[in-house]
């Protein structure tokens, strides 16, 4: 972290709580980076995160207030916050398993009601902290905890689905993006109503080493290399889109 951004960051953590090679560090610098572009100043600031590897990004490395709360649930906490508080820009950041798995129905009926929040989902494809199970992100055949053989089912595609629930925004982008990155968070946040970011975010320590890509520098590339833009996706079939990641912004 540059020491420009130091000023968002509690003092005295000696460190994260993140794998070596976690991908959820550089998204924590992305979401600083956009905050401080914007100049919401930290008392007008409310993050929310649930239960999992992604939902110590905002607490407790965040000087901001934050809310850590039950598994599944943090749309929901972040929903009663912003209807107390309508004034501060409420943020929850945390997994796809935490945020689409079990807190799938939150998600898409705040989508649905369009509440003034930004949703900044960590997708690292498993269940990272809780023992890497199969989550709904999981990609066909990949292999996890609850599916050795390789998962058989397809995964849900988390902006469609918010866009298809009535997002105001969304966007997908990996974390060896980060100025995109920044930018589709600053401008999720800096739009009314429901937004919704989701940060490709690579586990080495869960879905690397089941999946024989347990290097750091392998995996990021791998990555990388399954990134498309929305616009070449377009003349895809729908089997060879699931086996990429499509990148970029998403509007209704």
């Amino acid at each position: 972290m540059t020491r420009a951004m130091e000023k968002y960051l509690r003092g005295g953590l000696g460190g994260t709580a993140f794998c070596p090679g976690c991908g959820h560090g550089i998204l924590l610098g992305a979401l600083l980076r956009a905050v401080d572009r914007i100049g919401i100043h930290q008392d007008d600031l409310l993050f929310v995160s649930g239960i999992g590897c992604a939902a110590w990004i905002p607490s407790p490395n965040i000087g901001a207030d934050t809310l850590h709360t039950l598994h599944g649930r943090a749309v929901a906490f972040a929903t009663g916050a912003k209807i107390a508080s309508p004034k501060m820009t409420t943020i929850v950041v945390s997994g796809d398993g935490d945020i689409s798995s079990i807190g799938g129905n939150h998600l898409i009926h705040a989508a649905r009601r369009d509440t003034d929040l930004t949703v900044i989902c960590a997708n690292n494809q498993i269940y990272g902290m809780t023992g890497g199970q199969t989550a709904c992100t999981t990609p066909v055949g990949a292999r996890t905890a609850t599916d050795p053989a390789g998962n058989p089912h397809r995964p849900f595609d988390l902006c469609q689905l918010v866009i298809g629930a009535g997002a105001r925004y969304a966007a997908r982008y990996p974390i060896t993006r980060p100025p995109m990155l920044v930018d589709a968070i600053e401008k999720a946040i800096r739009t009314p109503g429901f937004t919704f970011v989701e940060a490709i975010s690579p586990c080495p320590t869960q879905f690397g080493r089941r999946n024989d890509t347990p290097d750091v520098g392998d995996l990021y590339e791998k990555v990388e290399a399954l990134c498309i833009d929305r616009e070449n996706a377009e003349s895809m079939t729908f089997d060879e889109r699931l086996k990429h990641f499509v990148i970029g912004e998403f509007r209704p």
